[in-house]
């Protein structure tokens, strides 16, 4: 039986923001509600981190909208700090690698694979103004290239 993913958001200004140097699977600890809500797409990762703390991967700064059809006192607060699900190893590794000087957690994208609530964390450096000039120079390059090239 294969793997089913639906991607059901994904954070595109980190990948323009950050050099991704690894990438890890990671489970999440959630309520009901947003799951609920998650499902229906209402998340956004742009200002989500992941720390580590006493042992335990959590995802910070990550809204996931109330769900609309649930009592407001059952539903869930947005931006609640969430646990990660990892191995203790993959922890002790992320550790290692975190403290070193401008590397962060940073989630990349949420989906379902085989009903359940995945978040794709990358281990990431912060790319610097004139990193993302030059890419956004070479995505242009590219796109003028393809244009060029559909003219013929």
């Amino acid at each position: 039986m294969g793997d089913s993913i639906k991607v059901l958001s994904e954070n595109r200004q980190a990948r323009f923001q950050y050099e991704i140097l690894e990438t890890y699977e990671c489970g999440l600890v959630l309520l009901g509600t947003e799951v609920k809500s998650i499902r229906a797409g209402k998340v956004n990762l742009r200002d989500g981190f992941a720390r580590i703390r006493n042992g335990e991967a959590w995802l910070m700064n990550v809204h996931i909208s109330p769900h609309e059809s649930t009592n407001p006192s059952y539903n869930h607060d947005p931006l609640r700090d969430r646990k990660l699900l990892l191995h203790k190893q993959e922890i002790r590794k992320l550790v290692g690698k975190v403290e070193q000087k401008g590397l962060t957690l940073v989630p990349l994208k949420l989906y379902l694979k085989n009903g359940r609530v995945k978040v794709s964390l990358g281990l990431a450096r912060g790319k610097k103004l004139h990193d993302k000039r030059q890419d956004l120079k070479q995505r242009q390059d590219k796109r003028e290239m393809e244009r060029a090239m559909k003219q013929r």
